[in-house]
């Protein structure tokens, strides 16, 4: 009988295939490592310094809605003509604040109501002169004769209201650990914006309790933070032997830094006049607690703070020499999102090489 043929299955051997799969692996991690790089340069990488929004114009100038051209600041008699009040949204110590209409654009005018703090009102203005950037809310024109200066509305308000905003079902998908740690970012920038300003080192004076600190900044409607109010920033100059202290009161509180408090205890009564100055630093030691009202409670969330541990810690130092630079901070927070993004998007890579 005729034997028939076996026809015998050729396999490939087993490290064919692994060394295949590794290579896929490989070109697969490159182009997520290539796509991660472009992504973060996009938004975030950047040399430290005054960051420049393409949308802004030269000094003097600016760029509102669907403006093509940039058109100068408005003057007293242009918001006097051309600026409708709508209604009152908010009063402070210094000013009352108006949402305002300027050629179909709705705009903020600010208005000064108490005549003792001129002074701190026109600082303010002049700080929004020369500190215009991608970190500062839009100037838009001023008045000093009326003590009125005019801003680019922001719908979402204040940072105070985030967690509402959060809750939105338009904005819910943005509530996420990732959204979160970008707006964390986003508010280190403006430290480390402000402690190496055009003006030199800047101290954010109005942050002695969260509430206050949070309602210095405006949440835009693309989900970045822009620092609003800047009638508080006092000049650090090391060399000329300038240090600030933040208002001629008694300051308490775990939220502000161990430096800002009254250091001769409760039996000596406190003194301005003995009260020690202090440096930017103070920025530095409420990082920690405003970041961790950034990260919230969602998912993900408690990861990024186990990430940020060690930084947050060192910015808790009691001695202010010991903290970390503003950019420092900011570099740790990119280098935390950027690993965390990897291994979102590729989990189990590690393993697998």
């Amino acid at each position: 009988m005729e034997k028939k043929p076996h026809f015998i299955r050729r396999e490939f051997p087993p490290r064919e295939v692994s060394s295949v799969s590794l290579a896929l692996l490989l070109v697969a991690v490159l182009l997520l490592n290539a796509l991660l790089y472009l992504y973060l340069n996009k938004f975030y990488i950047s040399s430290g310094h005054a960051e420049m929004d393409p949308g802004l114009c030269s000094s003097g100038y600016f760029k509102l809605g669907a403006m093509k051209n940039c058109s100068p600041w408005l003057s007293c008699e242009a918001i006097n003509r051309e600026v409708r009040k709508l209604k009152c949204v908010g009063e402070g110590a210094v000013k009352k604040v108006f949402l305002s209409e300027w050629k179909e654009n709705k705009v903020v005018l600010s208005q000064l109501t108490n005549s003792e703090l001129k002074e701190d009102f026109l600082h303010g203005l002049k700080m929004l002169k020369v500190l215009q950037s991608k970190h500062v809310v839009r100037l838009l024109g001023y008045c000093e004769q009326q003590f009125t200066i005019l801003t680019e509305y922001h719908p979402l308000g204040s940072l105070r209201g985030l967690n509402e905003t959060l809750h939105i079902p338009k904005y819910k998908g943005m509530n996420t650990w990732h959204r979160r740690l970008m707006l964390a970012i986003d508010y280190v920038s403006v430290i480390q914006y402000l402690h190496s300003s055009p003006l030199g080192t800047l101290v954010m004076c109005d942050s002695n309790d969260l509430d206050k600190v949070l309602s210095q900044y405006l949440l835009t409607s693309d989900f970045h933070i822009l620092v609003n109010d800047l009638d508080a920033l006092p000049l650090v100059n090391r060399s000329a032997g300038r240090l600030v202290k933040c208002g001629h009161r008694e300051l308490r509180g775990e939220f502000v830094a161990p430096e800002q408090r009254w250091p001769y205890g409760e039996e000596v009564p406190f003194e301005d006049d003995l009260m020690p100055p202090y440096d930017e630093k103070t920025d530095i030691w409420k990082i920690p607690d405003v970041s961790n009202f950034f990260l919230g409670h969602v998912e993900g969330s408690d990861i990024v703070r186990l990430h940020l541990f060690d930084i947050h810690a060192a910015c808790k130092k009691k001695d202010p020499a010991e903290r970390p630079s503003a950019q420092e901070v900011l570099d740790t927070y990119r280098k935390v999102l950027t690993l965390l993004i990897r291994e979102a998007a590729m989990p189990g890579t590690r393993e697998m090489l």
